[in-house]
């Protein structure tokens, strides 16, 4: 089972193991993916997002090994000719296809959805502490400063805050404030 979080500094477990993501680039094209919430990311993009608009003449060799180092500390017991289940190939460049339990920010997501199908109810409560729990720190904090980043760590703090208050009035209303 692999789990990855992003709320707060990127960090990953694979067999219940730490892995070592690599360099900031490396580490910048997992949390790229990671942004795209299991949508194909294209390569051009990818290249354009790491170098700044100025990519060096082999950003595209750059970006599959990069691609290919990842899917090796992802998937450590991946024959070398067995397809990866996790970081993809997809026309026109990469996605994840991970179960939204393996990555905290999409945990998180779920277990809003979940509370607000139970609305006032203690169940719902628990689904906001859990779902509250979960954050280390700032979404995608080491990618602060990148352009790609902004949208969804602006997107996921707003849910924080979001669900912070609808727990605080929810606790209120249930008498445990």
């Amino acid at each position: 089972m692999v789990r990855i979080k992003v709320l707060g500094s990127l960090a990953a477990e694979a067999g219940g193991d730490r892995v070592g993501l690599g360099g900031p680039r490396q580490r910048g094209v997992l949390a790229q993916l990671l942004a795209a919430r299991g949508e194909v990311v294209p390569v051009d993009r990818i290249i354009e997002d790491l170098w700044q608009g100025r990519p060096p003449a082999k950003a595209a060799a750059s970006v599959q090994a990069y691609v290919s180092n990842l899917r090796r500390l992802l998937e450590p017991r991946r024959g070398p000719r067995e397809p990866a289940r996790l970081l993809v190939s997809e026309p026109p460049g990469y996605a994840l296809r991970l179960p939204a339990a393996s990555v905290d920010a999409w945990r998180f997501g779920q277990l809003l959805d979940e509370a607000r199908a139970e609305p006032g109810s203690a169940a719902a409560l628990g689904l906001l502490d859990e779902a509250l729990a979960l954050w280390r720190g700032a979404a995608y904090a080491e990618f602060a400063d990148e352009p790609w980043a902004v949208a969804e760590s602006a997107r996921l703090t707003e849910l924080r805050l979001a669900a912070r208050e609808q727990r605080a009035a929810l606790a209120v209303r249930l008498g445990r404030p």
